[in-house]
């Protein structure tokens, strides 16, 4: 008997594929380039310093990341927070601009950066003790020591952090300020 002069398939298997051509053979992108180069004349926001700018340009769109939620770089400073809060959609701009004032106007020391995708607020030395964060219908503003405020936020079955869903027409501000004073006194929270 001859022996078959194709492959033989067994019942069941697939075909054996062609051999692809080597990675060798293909020219391969530097890792040292951006993919997008900087526009022409385009300078880093106000505040940024060499050591951490921040990524948003002049001119520039700010990607909105699921609900709404602006994508701003990792960044100290007032300069991110104030981009994040530009970059805010719709009512929720507004509400952004109130309690970074009302923040700021009660902790005159207070120390702003944005870490994952949200402004925190904090004390020099004593970590953070305040992030809102944007969903969809709501801005979610977190107490990192919420369990020891009084009364107690709403939000939350942790041990420590507690949260306030925010709407478009119900920031009590009186309320808002009692919180944030209470909590920047109290040990913040260090990642």
């Amino acid at each position: 008997m001859k022996p078959p002069t194709s492959p033989v398939r067994m019942p069941g298997r697939s075909k054996p594929k062609a051999k692809a051509a080597s990675r060798a053979s293909k020219p391969r992108k530097s890792a040292t380039r951006s993919k997008f180069p900087p526009k022409a004349g385009a300078k880093a926001e106000a505040g940024a310093n060499e050591a951490n700018p921040t990524r948003v340009r002049r001119g520039e769109k700010v990607v909105l990341l699921s609900g709404g939620n602006p994508q701003i770089a990792k960044a100290d400073g007032d300069a991110p927070v104030q981009a994040y809060i530009a970059a805010m959609p719709g009512w929720k701009r507004d509400l952004g601009k109130r309690l970074d004032a009302l923040i700021a106007r009660n902790v005159p020391d207070v120390r702003k950066a944005v870490r994952w995708n949200s402004p925190f607020y904090g004390i020099g030395g004593r970590g953070w003790f305040l992030s809102f964060h944007v969903f969809t219908r709501y801005v979610k503003v977190s107490f990192f020591r919420g369990a020891s405020l009084r009364p107690v936020p709403p939000g939350g079955t942790g041990e420590d952090a507690r949260w306030i869903d925010v709407h478009e027409d119900d920031l009590d501000e009186v309320q808002m300020a009692a919180w944030v004073k209470r909590a920047a006194a109290l040990p913040g929270w260090t990642p």
